[in-house]
């Protein structure tokens, strides 16, 4: 259930309400009982997490973790291949001194 804002037109008064989505929206300040509360607009009902140690990757399932583990290992695999082969093609070739 999410948590509402409102403020009263008539006298200022602004509060939260931890209602229901389906609950009609409430009209009647409770400071000055006039009907000229209003519901404000917030930044939603999403569910933030502040602090350290939330990752996106913290719930992944086991097959996406094990198609990423496979995909790492060839990079790296191939990575590896390449410094070997320019190693080898930096010794091979002579300088050219002008």
């Amino acid at each position: 259930m999410p948590t509402y804002d409102y403020e009263c037109d008539a006298c200022g008064h602004e509060f939260e309400l931890f209602q229901s989505i389906n609950d009609a929206h409430k009209r009647k300040c409770p400071e000055c009982k006039k009907l000229k509360l209003r519901r404000l607009f917030g930044t939603g009902a999403a569910v933030v997490f502040k602090g350290s140690g939330f990752y996106e990757t913290d719930y992944r399932s086991e097959s996406y973790k094990k198609g990423a583990e496979k995909e790492k290992k060839s990079n790296e695999k191939a990575s590896g291949d390449a410094k070997k082969s320019d190693k080898k093609d930096s010794k091979s070739k002579p300088k050219k001194t002008e």
